[in-house]
């Protein structure tokens, strides 16, 4: 992201979900980079290729009721 001005802005209850799910018990927090890619890197992903967010944004990464949000910030 950084190679195309891109940065990230990740809210302190989008960092507690981001924990919440990527973590179990038994296998620890290897589940979290499925979480980020899934919840995370595929939706960001397709909102930059839509223009949501144009080269050089500034990204906040927030969540309400359980859901990422992304908005610029």
């Amino acid at each position: 992201m950084e190679e195309h001005g891109y940065k990230l802005e990740v809210s302190d209850p989008a960092r507690d979900l981001l924990g919440n799910e990527g973590y179990d018990p038994t296998y620890g927090a290897r589940p979290l980079r499925r979480v980020i890619q899934n919840r995370l890197q595929n939706v960001l992903a397709s909102e930059i290729l839509s223009g949501q967010f144009p080269e050089g944004s500034t990204i906040r990464v927030d969540c309400q009721h359980g859901e990422f949000t992304f908005e610029k910030a």
